[in-house]
């Protein structure tokens, strides 16, 4: 069978200030229906749709998209290598991928956030979980949808060791030194993000406002160099500055 060139789905012209969702996933009934619900909102839009990682990268180029939904199993070039294709460019730094899977607590949780991914829902997630899972991530929030618990996350980031991003990310030296360039406040904030705080409890929590969180996060951001929230909760486990709690 002859592969087609996947191309950016018609439809009517961008809303303004719309969040541009992009649909990965080989089921086309599912996208069907993503697409119906993103659609329905006004602060969003579908701006194409791709059926295996391969497409899912030449689309997220293409289109100019700002949040992938991306289902983990496809055939050809999976979810997960798609996913680190987009972390890797420099030109699509500022796409944020929400992985889609079947089964929230399996081994995929840990390999999405290590490969670049904002989150990760469950395909069974009501459509307002959806909706804001999109919005999450394009406000570059990390998503870690309810029932995956922080202590869970936690247990798989430690038994994957601490040898960085699928064994491409810095060692224990590079982490060390990237973690003494943060000031003491940005290793507080840091460790409480990782625990799964808003910058809202944050900031009540250290009695400051809510935009001096944001500033020590996007600054502890640029010295660990993580794309995002979620990235900066996969260093502080991988790096032991926070260490997985028993319960």
């Amino acid at each position: 069978m002859t592969q087609q060139t996947p191309s950016p789905t018609p439809g009517p012209g961008p809303r303004e200030s719309s969040i541009k969702v992009l649909l990965a996933d080989d089921q086309a009934l599912l996208r069907s229906a993503f697409r119906v619900l993103v659609d329905s909102e006004p602060d969003m839009e579908v701006v194409g749709e791709a059926a295996d990682g391969a497409q899912a990268v030449e689309l997220a180029r293409a289109t100019g998209a700002d949040v992938v939904l991306m289902d983990i199993r496809m055939p050809g070039t999976d979810g997960l290598a798609a996913t680190r294709m987009i972390s890797a460019d420099p030109e699509l730094s500022a796409v944020r991928v929400v992985m889609l899977t079947t089964f929230e607590v399996d081994e995929y949780v840990v390999q999405s956030l290590r490969a670049g991914a904002s989150g990760f829902l469950g395909k069974g997630a009501e459509p307002d979980e959806l909706l804001n899972a999109i919005r999450i991530a394009a406000a570059g929030e990390a998503l870690l949808s309810p029932a995956a618990t922080k202590g869970l996350i936690a247990t798989f980031l430690a038994q994957g060791g601490s040898s960085g991003y699928q064994g491409e990310g810095p060692d224990s030296t590079e982490y060390a030194e990237r973690l003494a360039a943060l000031t003491g406040r940005e290793r507080e904030v840091l460790v409480l993000v990782a625990g799964g705080h808003s910058n809202d409890q944050i900031a009540e929590r250290l009695a400051v406002s809510p935009l001096t969180v944001k500033t020590h996060v996007n600054r502890a951001m640029a010295k660990l160099g993580a794309r995002d929230r979620a990235q900066l909760v996969v260093i502080a486990y991988e790096s032991g500055l926070v260490r997985p709690r028993a319960d």
